[in-house]
C-alpha cells in the first residue's frame, strides 16, 4: 500500500507518572482527533487507565496485564490487524489514525520494531511519530535511574515536558539540557495539564531509526535479533512484575506492580493521612500510584488520585462512576515495597478493615 493509504500510528510513551494519560485525554477531546482509535497498554493486575480516558468504547482498545514491549506484543499485532479488518468490512466506525499509549515501563524500541516488521500489519499501518512525555519534577532522577526512560527520549520525535508549574526554572533548564543531549533532533514543548495543540504532536513524518543516534540504531538491531530468537520460558520471563529478554533489556528487577480493590467506602481525611504516611515512609520507591476511590462523603462522585514518588496531585472529582463497579481500586508500581506493608498501613491509617481488601479483580 502507498503511504497515503496506510493508517498512521502515533506512539505515546513516557516513564511512569509523566502524564501520558492526561495528554491522551486532552487529545481525544480535540476535533482533529475525531475518528481516532486509542490502544492503551496497562502494566499490572487491575486495568484502570482506560476508565480514566474520556472517550466512547468503540474508540478504545485495551492491552492489559503485561508490558507491551514483552508479553503482549502479539496482542498488539492482533488488535491492529483486527481493527484494520473491521474497518475494511465496515463493522466499526471508520478511523483514520491510531494512538498507542505504552505502559510507563515499556522500552519503546521493540514496540516500534513490531509496528515496522510484523507481517500481519506491515503495509496497513505506518509509524507517524513517537511522542514522549517527561516529568519535569522527577525527570532528571528518572533518566539517571532507568534505561527505559532514556530510550523513550532517544527515539521520540516530540518531547512533552509536563508538570512545569511544579518545577523551578533552573531545574527545567537543567532538564532541557539533558534532553537535548539525549535527543537533539526532537522538538521539545512544555505543557500543563496535558494541554497541547494536536498539530504539535501529530504528523511527525515516517519514523526512520537510521536517522537517530548510534545507540538507537543499535537498539533496533537488537530488537530485530530478539524478535528472531526462539522463545524459551526459562530465558524470557514476563509475569507482569518484571521482564527480561535474555539480558538485552530488563525492567528493574526490584520493580513490581500490584493492585488492591477495597469493598468499603473510605473516609476522605483518613485516606489523605495514609497517602501522607506512605509518601513520608517510602516515597522514593513509589514509582507510580493511581486510584479511583469511593469516599464516604461523596458516594456518587469518586475521586481520582495520581502520585509519583513524593508528589501527589490534588484529587480530581469525577462527575460519576465510569462503571457500575463502585469499589475503590488502587494500583501501585513500586521499587521494593512489599504489598503487605501497603495493606497494613491502609488498615492502620485509613481505617480500612482487612476483610475489605482484595488483591485482584473479582
Amino acid at each position: 500500500m502507498a503511504a497515503a493509504d496506510q493508517i498512521p500510528v502515533t506512539v505515546l510513551t513516557g516513564f511512569l507518572g509523566s502524564g501520558k494519560t492526561t495528554v491522551l485525554n486532552h487529545l481525544l477531546r480535540q476535533k482533529e482527533l475525531n475518528g481516532v482509535v486509542a490502544i492503551i497498554n496497562e502494566f499490572g493486575e487491575v486495568a484502570l487507565d482506560h476508565l480514566l480516558v474520556e472517550s466512547s468504547e468503540d474508540r478504545l482498545a485495551l492491552l492489559d496485564n503485561g508490558c507491551i514491549c514483552c508479553s503482549v506484543r502479539e496482542d498488539l499485532i492482533e488488535t491492529l490487524a483486527d481493527l484494520a479488518a473491521r474497518r475494511s468490512a465496515g463493522t466499526i466506525p471508520p478511523f483514520h489514525r491510531v494512538l498507542v499509549e505504552t505502559t510507563g515501563l515499556a522500552d519503546p524500541v521493540p514496540v516500534l520494531h513490531t509496528l515496522m516488521t510484523a507481517p500481519d500489519i506491515i503495509g496497513r499501518y505506518r509509524i507517524d511519530g513517537v511522542v514522549a512525555t517527561v516529568d519535569a519534577v522527577n525527570g532528571a532522577h528518572t533518566l539517571a535511574a532507568h534505561d527505559e526512560a532514556v530510550r523513550q527520549i532517544a527515539v521520540a520525535d516530540r518531547l512533552l515536558v509536563t508538570k512545569t508549574d511544579l518545577t523551578a526554572d533552573h531545574v527545567l533548564a537543567r532538564l532541557d539540557a539533558r534532553l537535548a543531549a539525549i535527543n537533539p533532533v526532537a522538538a521539545r514543548r512544555r505543557v500543563r495539564n496535558g494541554v497541547v495543540d494536536p498539530a504539535k504532536v501529530l504528523d511527525a513524518g515516517m519514523f526512520d531509526p537510521a536517522g537517530r543516534s548510534a545507540d538507537v540504531v543499535r537498539w533496533f538491531d537488537l530488537a530485530s535479533q530478539t524478535a528472531n530468537e526462539p522463545h524459551h520460558h526459562e530465558d524470557h520471563d514476563c509475569d507482569g512484575d518484571a521482564c527480561d529478554h535474555h539480558g538485552h533489556h530488563a525492567h528493574d528487577t526490584d520493580v513490581s506492580s500490584y493492585s488492591l480493590i477495597i469493598d468499603e467506602p473510605i473516609q476522605r481525611d483518613a485516606f489523605a493521612r495514609w497517602l501522607d504516611y506512605v509518601a513520608a515512609l517510602r516515597g522514593e520507591d513509589l514509582l507510580r500510584f493511581k486510584a479511583i476511590v469511593h469516599v464516604v462523603e461523596q458516594p456518587d462522585t469518586p475521586i481520582v488520585v495520581h502520585g509519583v514518588q513524593h508528589v501527589f496531585h490534588p484529587p480530581i472529582t469525577l462527575a460519576g462512576w465510569p462503571s457500575a463497579d463502585r469499589r475503590s481500586r488502587l494500583v501501585f508500581i513500586v521499587r521494593g515495597i512489599p504489598r503487605q506493608i501497603i495493606e497494613n498501613t491502609l488498615c492502620k491509617f485509613a481505617a480500612v478493615s482487612p476483610a475489605a481488601i482484595q488483591r485482584s479483580a473479582a
